[in-house]
């Protein structure tokens, strides 16, 4: 198999979900346009209404963008194995996915860190908001956030690149890197401490982002004022992050240490938890937390339904 072109991958995870795909199918095909829906709602209000262009809104946006980059990576492909007999992708668009899918992890563990970052000086240094949080700063922000998870994809994406693989059955729904990673003929000692030290890295990232919780709680119980902004922004994002983060290291974990013989409908499903829930469910969190962005959605409906009469 060292022509890579030649490569066709079959995608097993959907294996045992063959009696009800149909079902699946339609399940898998409302949430994805609900998932575009709800996200792009929020990011068209966020663009149209100038009083939401605030940092954190901004960096919501972001978040937004970012779940529907992912969606795009893994919902057509998957609405196709459903209605088809046989999962399989070729080695470029395996490439592909794994690509779009992990730079969507860590820009969303990066969004999550950098909106952290906004709520800490928000309330704990509020004084200083507007000095520390510049347009300038959220624009650098926001190209971190990016760039940074582009290279941490592409550089993970190429040392995969590099293997010669002696398989082409992988046990997941989707392309994932380190079930390519298992087919290959060589020792993978670079990939393992490269997934180490990115695994690292985002347990530091959440680790960070308690720390900065935990002074934020701190100041927030002294008056009302910091405990309404508290529950309006820090405590949605708190429930982002652990859904995020909790099912993201537990597949990680299990997909490099785990057993492998047991249990592969519960890890496909941990597997894809956070590919579905989070760029579902932060728009909607945000969307009903937040008065500024759900009194703008309801003008803008009344404003739809009152031209049309």
């Amino acid at each position: 198999m060292e022509n890579s072109t030649k490569i066709l991958f079959v995608l097993q995870g959907l294996n045992e979900f063959k009696s009800s795909k149909q079902a699946y199918f339609v399940v898998m095909h409302i949430i994805y346009l609900f998932t575009i829906l709800v996200n792009l709602t929020l990011i068209v209000t966020i663009i149209l209404e100038k009083t939401l262009h605030e940092p954190m809104l901004i960096f919501l946006c972001n978040l937004c963008v970012n779940g529907l980059w992912g969606a795009s990576a893994f919902y057509p492909k998957i609405l196709v194995d459903l209605s088809s007999d046989l999962s399989v992708t070729s080695y470029e668009a395996c490439l592909g996915q794994m690509f779009v899918l992990y730079s969507y992890i860590p820009c969303e563990f990066n969004t999550l860190t950098v909106m952290a970052y906004d709520r800490y000086v928000a309330i704990c240094k509020p004084l200083n908001y507007h000095s520390i949080i510049t347009p300038q700063k959220v624009v650098k922000l926001l190209l971190f956030t990016w760039l940074l998870s582009i290279c941490i994809s592409a550089f993970a994406v190429v040392l995969i690149a590099r293997l010669p693989l002696c398989g082409f059955k992988i046990e997941k729904i989707y392309c994932a890197i380190w079930a390519v990673a298992k087919l290959s003929c060589v020792d993978t000692t670079i990939n393992n401490v490269y997934g180490f030290i990115l695994m690292t890295f985002h347990f530091l990232q959440v680790l960070l982002i308690m720390i900065s919780y935990v002074n934020i709680i701190k100041v927030s119980v002294r008056s009302p004022e910091d405990r309404s902004k508290f529950m309006q922004t820090c405590l949605p994002h708190l429930i982002a992050l652990t859904s995020f983060s909790f099912f993201f290291l537990f597949d990680l974990l299990y997909a490099r240490y785990g057993p492998t013989d047991r249990l592969l409908a519960l890890r496909n499903f941990m597997s894809l938890e956070h590919f579905i829930v989070p760029p579902l469910l932060n728009p909607l969190i945000y969307g009903l937390k937040l008065n500024q962005i759900r009194q703008r959605i309801f003008r803008m409906r009344s404003q739809k339904t009152r031209a049309l009469k």
